[in-house]
């Protein structure tokens, strides 16, 4: 009996089942650490992505290239042809992948000619950061910035009118979640933040963003 006891083969290999799943607990989330991190990058990237093209290509609100700013009111003084349009002309204009809405301030809201191929053109280039997004995980809005000019004259290559303002485009990116290799048995995930980015309008106009 005392034989038994103080024999110590298989010491070892009891020793290192104890210790396997705590080394391969550290090991995976090591891993998960690592592909959190590349992950939010990708994120990042891609509201990046989507700002620029937004700002180069046709804006989804359509309706605000046809829009007139006359008449409104900024600093107490109503704007005429020629006159900056002040910030709080117009509202913020939030899109998604059915429908753009207003929200905030008095301003003018030109929410209507919604653009889908516009928005999905976006979405699209957005994806060659990371394909894991989805067109109801973006929004993209447009908001007033103080840059543009009463009756803009300027017109696309079929002569139609471009939006008077150059609103602030902003891309964001919401309800993305990390899956852990840790946590996949019990299914349990982790909530990223909202990823945004935002530019001042330019071209406003084509399918193609140089």
């Amino acid at each position: 009996m005392m034989r038994f006891i103080k024999d110590t083969r298989g010491a070892g290999a009891a020793e290192f089942a104890l210790v396997l799943p705590a080394a391969l607990l550290l090991l995976f989330g090591v891993i998960d650490v690592g592909r959190y991190a590349w992950q939010l990058n990708e994120y990042e990237k891609a509201v990046q992505l989507g700002a620029r093209y937004a700002v180069a290509t046709d804006i989804v609100p359509g309706a605000l290239n046809s829009g007139s700013f006359a008449g409104q009111t900024c600093n107490g003084v109503a704007i005429v042809a020629g006159d900056t349009i002040c910030a709080e002309a117009m509202q913020t204009i939030t899109c998604d992948d059915t429908s753009c809405s207003c929200s905030g301030g008095s301003g003018l809201c030109y929410n209507g000619n919604y653009n889908a191929a516009a928005f999905d053109a976006i979405v699209t280039r957005m994806r060659v950061a990371t394909p894991r997004l989805h067109d109801t995980d973006v929004t993209i809005s447009y908001a007033g910035s103080g840059l543009g000019y009463v009756a803009d004259p300027a017109v696309d290559d079929d002569d139609q009118p471009l939006a008077d303002v150059a609103p602030i485009v902003t891309v964001t990116l919401t309800n993305m979640r990390y899956q852990p290799i840790t946590l996949t048995l019990v299914g349990v995930n982790v909530p990223y933040p909202s990823f945004s980015y935002s530019l001042s309008l330019e071209d406003g106009d084509g399918a193609i963003a140089s």
